[in-house]
Parts: structure tokens; C-alpha cells; sequence
């Protein structure tokens, strides 16, 4: 049965993907392949934002040269994302990537397939499978009627099984789909069948709002189950808001523990002050706190403190005033206004 800690380990650039390795951040950058330098501005921000691989498409030859002017500005691995010709696959190689994202199907013939591999393996590039629910390939859509979870993982076991021809087993494997069960239903099933990383992600899965919650509830529900090695949340925005995503994600089901964890109320007719403006601003002003600590913003001075007794530290709303707690002990009553600032000297002196 697949984990996380079981499956071979990959190397992409200085990056590890399974075999134990933490799980990685991805996204992919989204400016013209025409214009270099925005791609590189791009990705710097990706980088500070906390993305740990990032791809970029390569269309055409002079997209390869992105490649390179990416390699010279950031530390991060960078991924090339070839469809149809396998030529910019070991042109990309050539030009020093880290990674190469394939889908063998839409490459050509196996002879194609085959130069793919050879290359990657001399150069020491890892390739990641990507099979998507709307480009399976025709037979096996003929068999199953529809591009179902079965059929999916047909197809990206066949496209190992073609790699492993070729004696490469630097592989990644991604299964996505912009249906969020059968991605989910698809993971589970390749987990039982596979021995490499794989690579979760909901394809188009939407703008911000409902894009994070089908990322959420497919990705999540699958790495608390173990499964998956690396992730991307896919949005029709800014990527950088797709690596703030999948960072909170992670906190969230406990796989990370950098900065703070923040637990609030979602008020009631007890709150007394702006519980949701106090949250908010929080939230915000914390937000580069680099402590592993939960802080709790509560509404009622009543139930507060006990209700959030295993937070680190906390605020509890009271009638122009609040509590100011830590374990669930309160230290001090203090003012409205003053609830973050007295809030913020706890967390600086916290240990």
C-alpha cells in the first residue's frame, strides 16, 4: 500500500518528493511564455511566497529560453511542462531543468518516448507522468466509456510500464481531474498500484473561493490518508495565492508547523466587540510569525478562555474590553484597542 514514506524517492534539483520527504509546494507560473523577464519576476515572488517547485510551460523553442534566465535568478527547481513535442522535452534538458511534466500520450510514438527517458536519465532529470482526465488516450476511453477513475490510472500505469522499458524509474505521477471525487477516487486507486510520488492536484479547479475548497477537500482528504507526495492547488488567479493555499492547507491537517495556528469563534449574539475585525487583523499582522504556537480569537469573555484552554495564547471580547489568556489561564483584563498590541508582546516573549 502506498505512503508517502514507502514510495521511491525523487530528486528534483536539491527538492525531495517522497521516500519520507516532507510534502512539497508547486505551482506554475502564468505569464506570457513571450515575455522573460515577467516570468522571472513571476517566479521570483513564488519563491518569497514559500513555492518549492515551480513550472513553466514551454510552448516553442524560445520558450526554453525562459529556462535558463529562471536557473541564473531563483534556488527553486523549475519544471518544464511539454505537450506534443518531444523535441522541446530534451531541448528544456539541455537547457538545464530540474524536472520534465510529459504526458507520453500526446509525445508521439514510443521512439519519442524513448529519447524523452534517455536524456532525462543521463542528465539526472526526473520526469513526472502527467495524465488528465480530458486527454486519455482514445482505446482507453473506448473501453470505459468515460474518463473514469479505472481509467485514469490505466493510463498512467501503462506510461510507467513504457518507462520502465526504457530503464527509468525516476518518475512522479500525477491523475487529476476537475471532477474533485473521481480525482480523489483515481489517487486511491493508483495507491494501491503505484511505487512512485505522486503528484495531487485538482486541474481547473476554479477561481480563489471555490477552487481552494476542491482543492481542500480532494487533497486533504488524500494526504490524511497518507497518499500523495507533493501538491498544487490550481486557480484561475495570482499563483501566488495557489502556495499561500496549499501552505494553509497543510498547517491546517497538521503536516506543517511553521507559524502561528490561529482558532476563533464564529461569534454569536453574546459578542460584544468586532470579533470578525479583531480576527482578521490578526490574522494579517501575525502572519509572518515564524513560532509553531496556536492563538485563539474568542468573543465571549464568559466561555472563551475555557473553550480555547489548549491555545498557547488568547484574546476573549468582553463589552469594550477583553481577556488576555495563556493555557487557558487569564493574565489580565485589557482594552478593546490594546487587545492586539498586548496580544502581540505575549506571542514576541513567548517560548
Amino acid at each position: 500500500m502506498y505512503t508517502n514514506d514507502t514510495v521511491k524517492q525523487v530528486k528534483v534539483g536539491a527538492t525531495l518528493i517522497g521516500g519520507g520527504a516532507p510534502v512539497t509546494i508547486q505551482s506554475m507560473l502564468n505569464v506570457s511564455s513571450c515575455d522573460i523577464g515577467g516570468n522571472v519576476a513571476q517566479a521570483k515572488r513564488l519563491e518569497e511566497a514559500g513555492c518549492q517547485i515551480v513550472r513553466v510551460s514551454v510552448p516553442d523553442k524560445d520558450a526554453v529560453k525562459i529556462i535558463s534566465a529562471l536557473k541564473e535568478n531563483i534556488n527553486i527547481p523549475v519544471v518544464a511542462d511539454i505537450h506534443f513535442d518531444y523535441r522541446l522535452a530534451l531541448e528544456s534538458v539541455a537547457a538545464g531543468v530540474d524536472k520534465v511534466r510529459i504526458n507520453p500520450g500526446n509525445i508521439g510514438d514510443e521512439s519519442r518516448v524513448k529519447e524523452v527517458a534517455t536524456a532525462c536519465k543521463n542528465a539526472g532529470v526526473p520526469i513526472r507522468i502527467g495524465v488528465n482526465s480530458g486527454s486519455l488516450e482514445k482505446e482507453i476511453l473506448a473501453k470505459y466509456g468515460a474518463p473514469t477513475p479505472e481509467a485514469m490510472v490505466e493510463s498512467g500505469i501503462y506510461h510507467i510500464s513504457l518507462l520502465e522499458k526504457f530503464d527509468f524509474d525516476d518518475i512522479v505521477l500525477s491523475l487529476k481531474s476537475s471532477d474533485t471525487k473521481r480525482m480523489y477516487d483515481a489517487y486511491v486507486l493508483a495507491a494501491e498500484k503505484c511505487k512512485y510520488p505522486l503528484h495531487l492536484g485538482v486541474t481547473e479547479a476554479g477561481t480563489q473561493r471555490l477552487g481552494v475548497i476542491k482543492s481542500a477537500a480532494g487533497i486533504g482528504g488524500l494526504l490524511l490518508r497518507g497518499i500523495g507526495s507533493t501538491i498544487r492547488i490550481s486557480l484561475t488567479d495570482d499563483p501566488v495565492l495557489e502556495v499561500e493555499a496549499a501552505k494553509d492547507l497543510l498547517k491546517a491537517i497538521g503536516f506543517r508547523n511553521e507559524g502561528i495556528k490561529f482558532v476563533s469563534c464564529p461569534t454569536c449574539g453574546r459578542t460584544s466587540i468586532d470579533l470578525i475585525g479583531l480576527a482578521k487583523a490578526a490574522e494579517e499582522r501575525f502572519s509572518h510569525v515564524n513560532k509553531n504556537i496556536t492563538v485563539a480569537i474568542m468573543g465571549c469573555v464568559v466561555n472563551g478562555p475555557g473553550e480555547a484552554r489548549e491555545a498557547d495564547l488568547g484574546i476573549a471580547g468582553g463589552n469594550g474590553e477583553g481577556l488576555l489568556f495563556k493555557h487557558g489561564q487569564i493574565l489580565r483584563k485589557v482594552p478593546e484597542k490594546e487587545l492586539l498590541d498586548a496580544l502581540e508582546e505575549e506571542i514576541n516573549s513567548f517560548k
